[in-house]
């Protein structure tokens, strides 16, 4: 049976006359497509924390935290490529959301239950192992529905919450630092629950965090800003796994911080106030 023109028609009784489609509706209802350039980027990004979870699942730790930032590295990408080559689309932001789910939200969770939380079998918590992993993902789900649903309305200047990435590479530079130092999971298994489950808490807080998104990269910078680069980069090269974990531990805690001072300062007015 042959389906033409929205009718129904069998090879003994084909069509006689096929007109042409309209111009005028071939307007209205464009060729749907996607565009390729930023979804190939989300795409690798996705293929990195898919393979972060297949290593952890082969004992490979350290291939499985790598992944996680090469994951990071290709989610920091594609949205730019996509703006810069006026390549935006519903598609590409939908698909880049549940990328950001598989590679920040089950991939670190998955890492880590297999590097530390499944020992705490051998202490008596065998379900608080699982469940903070849950926990965790649960998290970032969360995070990640209230960013797509407010991302009309959020403040840019800073996030809401702790996001995704960055808690994802607090756990996945754990589990980096562990393997480069041969620590093995059930030795800091204490430390690994309570910051897995202090990440999920975060990216679902009302803590602000600055976003960097008033970094202009398009104009000229003083030469100085380069050479803060360079710095940067050499700094980060010595020991990757320590800066990274470092790095992103301090900008997790930023948030937490800064917003206690903030409190602490408009108390500080009222009282001056009053």
């Amino acid at each position: 049976m042959n389906r033409d023109m929205g009718q129904n028609y069998t090879e003994h009784d084909p069509p006689e006359y096929e007109e042409p489609p309209d111009q005028e509706m071939t307007e209205r209802n464009p060729r749907r497509g996607i565009y390729l350039l930023p979804n190939m980027i989300t795409t690798a990004g996705l293929f990195a924390g898919f393979y972060a979870i297949v290593a952890a699942m082969g004992m490979r730790f350290e291939a499985a935290a790598t992944a996680i930032f090469v994951a990071m590295v290709a989610d920091g990408i594609d949205g730019r490529v996509a703006r810069l080559t006026r390549t935006q689309s519903e598609f590409g932001v939908q698909y880049d959301s549940l990328s950001d789910m598989v590679c920040f939200g089950l991939a670190p969770a998955l890492v880590m239950y297999e590097w530390s939380l499944h020992s705490m079998v051998s202490i008596g918590w065998a379900k608080l192992g699982w469940l903070s992993a849950f926990i965790y993902t649960a998290g970032a789900a969360l995070r990640l529905a209230r960013f797509n649903a407010q991302i009309a309305t959020a403040e840019k200047r800073y996030f809401k919450g702790l996001p995704s990435p960055s808690a994802a590479a607090v756990l996945a530079g754990l589990v980096w630092v562990g393997a480069d130092l041969g620590i093995d999971g059930h030795e800091v298994v204490y430390l690994a629950f309570v910051l897995t489950i202090l990440m999920g808490t975060l990216m679902v807080s009302n803590v602000r965090y600055y976003s960097f998104k008033e970094i202009d990269f398009k104009n000229r910078v003083p030469f100085v800003a380069l050479l803060l680069v360079v710095v940067a980069y050499v700094f980060a090269s010595l020991d990757p796994p320590k800066v990274l974990f470092a790095g992103f531990l301090i900008y997790a805690f930023s948030g937490p911080v800064l917003t206690l001072i903030r409190v602490r300062r408009r108390r500080s007015e009222r009282n001056r106030e009053t």
